[in-house]
């Protein structure tokens, strides 16, 4: 009966062991795979702060640059076309009193002119003409100069002819307006793209950080039931061994005991600890704080503050 009983006590004990070492093996493994996740969530805070960072300080910059260059130039856009609607009532108006032939016929019998000569000088150049062609030519070419001359005087002492080319200089210029806002416009496209980009990449690196932050609450619940375990089963394994060793008599009564070195009692060795913890906690928000790496201890005060 006796022999039946220590066997049990040994297999027991042995399957104590057994328990101890594998509850000490998973929360070892889970406390490893919390760290991982620490570092995992600290990179990804960096990654996350230098996206808004470069998103604000650089590509919204240069958006809000282009911006305001554009609306600028829009202001300016405005202010063309007023004026041009402007200088075409006006040249309407001085049309409807201006005496004479419309100018637009002017200024294609000018043209005219210009063609008229131009295919002169070339008769002279390619065909083969006596003097006396060439010479009729030539004055045909002087009595069309006169003539181009004398409608240019014309048009310089009419007031619908100045307006016009008022209004050609204006629409010169409202065509590179449009086109430098058709520039300026895509320049600030191109930037504003480029940050909401950022701005994505952030919000689902968030995403991923909250997943994260859940796996890694529960892993360390996991790890805080092992650890349990494992305490519960040494706390077990030391009332075996009190029950395993030998008897040792103890001393006459009244015999003094050696003094303990270094005691103190428990209320003061638990302000300590906690002093300690919170000593730790407080260095581990700093460097959290600062975006340096955590150690698991650190980590798990955190975690354990956040409850």
């Amino acid at each position: 009966m006796s022999k039946d009983i220590t066997n049990k006590s040994r297999v027991s004990y042995r399957d104590l062991q057994e328990k101890i070492e594998d509850y000490r093996t998973k929360r070892d493994e889970l406390n490893k795979k919390t760290k991982e996740y620490i570092n995992s969530l600290q990179d990804i805070e960096v990654e996350i702060n230098n996206s808004l960072k470069t998103a604000r300080d650089v590509y919204k910059k240069k958006r809000d640059y282009w911006n305001s260059k554009v609306k600028l130039l829009k202001k300016k856009k405005i202010e063309y076309k007023n004026l041009l609607d402007s200088l075409i009532e006006e040249k309407n108006k001085v049309r409807k009193h201006s005496p004479g032939k419309d100018n637009v016929k002017r200024f294609m019998s000018i043209k005219q002119i210009d063609r008229k000569i131009e295919n002169l000088e070339r008769r002279i150049e390619t065909d083969s003409l006596n003097i006396t062609e060439e010479n009729e030519i030539v004055d045909k070419i002087k009595e069309l100069a006169e003539k181009k001359n004398e409608q240019l005087v014309a048009q310089q002492n009419d007031g619908s002819y100045k307006i016009e080319r008022k209004i050609e200089i204006v629409k010169i210029n409202l065509n590179k307006i449009y086109e430098q806002l058709n520039k300026w416009s895509n320049k600030s496209q191109k930037n504003h793209s480029k940050m909401q980009e950022l701005y994505q990449k952030a919000n689902d690196l968030k995403d991923q950080k909250k997943q994260m932050e859940e796996e890694l609450i529960e892993n360390k619940k996991a790890a805080d039931r092992y650890h349990f375990q494992f305490l519960e089963a040494m706390s077990q394994k030391k009332r075996l061994d009190k029950g395993r060793r030998p008897y040792k008599p103890r001393g006459k009564r009244g015999g003094k005991r050696p003094p303990k070195s270094g005691y103190r009692p428990p209320s003061k060795d638990k302000e300590l600890l906690e002093k300690i913890k919170q000593d730790k906690l407080a260095t581990a928000l700093e460097k959290q704080k600062a975006g340096k790496k955590l150690n698991l201890f650190e980590a798990r005060l955190i975690l354990e503050q956040g409850k």
